[in-house]
């Protein structure tokens, strides 16, 4: 049953390839400018980062790492402000990312570990989920994910098997910039091959997304570009270290390198869409999986509180903007709060795709607030659940529990969340509280744990 259900999707939604370009969600301004004009549906390209530090792209205010490239999206089209992802460790979030659903609906709030007694299907996306490659794929584009997978990595659970046409990567979480992992349980892949790459991994994962966007030019395309720079192990080239010898602490220059490494790559990107006369046409998301382990891999977080794998601000909010020159006005900061979650509407917005009617969305279409033809906040609220932590966002107001504190802070004067306000505002307190039980209601208990969590009392609700 769990599989007939994306299958059905699929079936359904498979006559739509080639069907006419149509806007979803944009109505007024924006469907005007695209009355009596020869269109053709956008590429897409969702580029991601890996434990990248909030304030390590110069348009965030880094000092010793400039990220030209990385700043032109941002330059280009919009900026985040508030962007955050739906959880502070890398695979519940691109589960949340691929599906546009909170990950809690599903039961993928952890890692991959080891799995639960009597789960079937081993530890991965659910295969009851309908992704964005899936959804985008059945809409008549060619898809291929290019980088980290990390949503399982048992057959069933491949790319090839969840809506890409084409991948280059691992499956894992984590991956030598330097050795391809010949024999390993997780080696570099073509397709489901193996592969003895000799390149710096970065700068390999730079080579195959250019392949794949020169060799489907012609027609509309969705590359999902994982870099695992900059996630541990810290390894660079002297190449991309020399530029670095005003920093003295060894951990960042290995770290500024690989920054290097990934905001060259995604000029490279960029520069191809330019030379190929395609720029116009393409939709790029840029967002880091979460943010920075400061400790680990010399990220900085800034002004932020915490790191990654907390739920403070240095956990969830992250480096997130938009470019698509053809429809949105460039130099924009938005500062509204979004969410990755909000990736897959708004990609299928713009490629004229159907959305799934048989299950809860959570994501936004975020092109008519861009646009300019919504005012409103595009979220009233927004949720995150790991285990026995919690929190919630409304407005300026979030209420955190971490490690059994719970605090109140207002992010509008108190970014680094150092103000704890609940004993001043009780009703707040109790206003997020009770919001937070309505939405944990409707989760599902964690397919599988991790080592450090205990199981958290939910609703076996969908």
């Amino acid at each position: 049953m769990e599989r007939q259900t994306r299958r059905e999707f699929l079936k359904r939604v498979g006559a739509t390839a080639g069907m006419a370009f149509v806007l979803p969600g944009c109505t007024s301004m924006a469907q005007k400018k695209i009355q009596g004009e020869e269109r053709k549906r956008p590429n897409i390209i969702v580029i991601v980062g890996d434990d990248m530090g909030y304030a390590d792209i110069s348009c965030q205010g880094c000092k010793d790492i400039a990220t030209p490239n990385i700043d032109s999206i941002a330059r280009t089209g919009v900026r985040f402000t508030n962007g955050y992802v739906s959880c502070g460790v890398c695979s519940p979030t691109r589960a949340g990312l691929v599906t546009g659903r909170y990950q809690q609906r599903f039961g993928h709030e952890f890692n991959p570990g080891a799995p639960r007694e009597g789960l079937k299907e081993g530890v991965g996306l659910p295969l009851t989920e309908v992704t964005i490659e899936d959804v985008l794929k059945s809409a008549g584009y060619t898809t291929g994910i290019v980088g980290k997978w990390h949503l399982g990595d048992a057959p069933h659970f491949h790319p090839l098997k969840r809506g890409f046409n084409e991948f280059f990567g691992f499956l894992g979480g984590s991956h030598s910039y330097t050795d391809p992992g010949l024999g390993s349980a997780n080696p570099i892949m073509r397709g489901t091959e193996p592969v003895d790459e000799k390149e710096y991994l970065t700068d390999a994962f730079t080579r195959e997304a250019i392949a794949f966007i020169e060799h489907h030019r012609d027609k509309p395309f969705f590359l999902y570009l994982t870099y695992n720079a900059v996630h541990a192990p810290l390894q660079a080239p002297e190449r991309y270290q020399s530029k670095f010898e005003q920093i003295s602490d060894p951990k960042r220059r290995v770290y500024a390198g690989m920054m290097t490494a990934m905001d060259e790559g995604i000029g490279s990107v960029l520069g191809k869409l330019k030379t190929l006369g395609i720029e116009e046409d393409t939709l790029v998301f840029f967002v880091s999986d979460n943010g920075g382990p400061t400790q680990g891999n010399g990220s900085n977080n800034g002004l932020l509180r915490a790191t990654k794998a907390t739920l403070y601000e240095g956990g969830i909010r992250v480096p997130f903007m938009i470019q698509w020159p053809r429809r949105l006005k460039g130099g924009q900061i938005y500062e509204h709060s979004v969410i990755s979650l909000d990736i897959l509407p708004t990609a299928a917005a713009a490629a004229g795709a159907r959305l799934p009617k048989d299950r809860k969305l959570d994501g936004i279409n975020l092109l008519p607030y861009l646009a300019g033809e919504k005012k409103a906040a595009p979220h009233e609220m927004l949720f995150w659940r790991t285990g026995q932590n919690h929190a919630v966002r409304k407005g300026n107001w979030k209420l955190v529990t971490m490690s059994g504190e719970t605090g109140l802070f207002d992010l509008a004067s108190d970014i680094g969340e150092s103000r704890d306000l609940k004993a001043e505002k009780p009703d707040v307190v109790k206003e997020l509280e009770k919001a937070f039980e309505k939405w944990n209601s409707q989760m599902v208990e964690p397919l599988w744990g991790r080592q450090t969590a205990g199981p958290r009392r939910v609703n076996k609700k969908k």
